[in-house]
């Protein structure tokens, strides 16, 4: 099965939304515009209930199928944009310095757009589809907080169903996995207590600079000593603040960073050997080690059956040879993660072609791949609602 014919005709369209999205970026919780034309799409489509204000700035279209009574299946985009001053030069670059679209959500929340406008018009299928649009998931957790707003539960949704697009894979082309795809992402703050004290002097001081430094090493002794290799964990200490002057020995030194894996006793296992190695160095060298280690994003978790019903889709869609089933798990974070641990599900990526890297202030969304976006959300819609 090749791509939709009405999914190609809908793509001049559909990429006119997405570059007027890309002009307009807008950061985290605050997609008021964003998600008023997002509405104002649904409703215009005809699709039977269009709720905004769900997680804060959240929308939520149900969209009911033709052929009678059945479950409701949960697809997602994301809409927030990223703080970074546009360098790509292209004619629907933003226009507001500062905030750009960077990883695409404009081009995931457009094609879902899409989506959407195909289903309203056909409603080929038994049940329903509901179509979510996420504000905040580069780091605000707006999937946890539609999540606790209860539109699962409220609009009874039994699977849940993402897209994220891929620079560097060939747009036409499709790559996931079952199990954990993206990695849990978990924040740490160290503060390491010394006693500060002239340079020249640093026998009457306990130097916390040099403490820190230990400290530094001795976290990389968790990834590289004490995991399994074959359960990735990465513990990046990403800042270090202490001291003002060339010949003062600071009081303080605070270290800042991530700790990034794949399975949930790896998670648990990193964070407590943090606490023990930080207290432990800090307190060989008679410094206090202080702690705060904040748990972010979960992994982001392919149930094995939601997944390979995907494939089959996607392999319908693309072929059996643009669909790579096997990819390697990723290390960057995913808040759709959120609804995977609440309902059964997958996260797929779709092929963006050679463009630059995502976070990258280069970055443009291929308007190539609407098409195949389109394609896979119908043709999911469609199948796993079969009459």
């Amino acid at each position: 099965m090749p791509l939709l014919n009405r999914a190609s005709e809908l793509q001049p369209e559909v990429a006119g939304w997405r570059r007027y999205l890309h002009q307009n970026p807008e950061l985290l919780y605050d997609v008021h515009n964003t998600a008023a034309f997002v509405a104002e799409k649904l409703q215009s489509f005809g699709c039977d209930v269009v709720e905004t204000g769900i997680g804060r700035t959240g929308v939520v279209a149900i969209i009911k199928g033709s052929r009678g009574e059945g479950p409701t299946i949960g697809f997602r985009a994301d809409m927030d944009a990223l703080p970074i001053l546009e360098t790509s030069g292209v004619e629907w670059s933003s226009q507001t310095p500062g905030k750009m679209h960077a990883c695409g959500h404009d081009g995931h929340t457009s094609m879902l757009l899409g989506a959407a406008k195909y289903l309203a018009e056909t409603r080929n299928f038994k049940g329903s589809v509901a179509v979510i649009f996420q504000p905040a998931e580069e780091g605000g957790g707006g999937g946890l907080a539609m999540v606790q707003d209860g539109f699962l539960e409220k609009y009874g949704i039994t699977e849940v169903y993402g897209m994220h697009n891929a620079p560097g894979l060939p747009v036409g082309y499709f790559a996931t996995r079952k199990g954990s795809i993206m990695a849990a992402a978990d924040e740490f703050e160290i503060l390491i207590h010394g006693r500060g004290g002239h340079a020249a002097q640093p026998h009457k001081t306990i130097d916390p600079v040099l403490v820190s430094a230990h400290v530094i090493i001795g976290l990389q002794a968790i990834a590289s000593r004490e995991t399994d290799p074959l359960h990735s964990v990465v513990v990046t200490v990403a800042t270090t603040h202490g001291g003002e002057a060339s010949n003062v020995i600071a009081n303080t030194v605070k270290l800042t960073g991530t700790v990034r894996t794949l399975l949930p006793e790896t998670r648990d296992f990193a964070e407590r050997r943090l606490n023990e190695v930080a207290g432990g160095i800090a307190t060989a060298f008679g410094a206090k080690a202080e702690v705060a280690y904040r748990r972010g994003y979960p992994v982001t978790f392919n149930h094995p059956n939601e997944t390979e019903f995907s494939l089959e889709v996607l392999r319908k869609v693309a072929g059996d040879n643009a669909v790579a089933d096997d990819m390697a798990p990723l290390m960057g974070a995913e808040d759709f993660s959120y609804m995977l641990e609440k309902r059964p599900g997958s996260f797929v990526f779709i092929g963006n072609g050679d463009t630059a890297n995502l976070h990258h202030s280069s970055y443009d969304f291929n308007d190539e791949a609407i098409p195949y976006g389109i394609s896979y959300w119908v043709t999911l819609a469609e199948t796993a609602l079969a009459a």
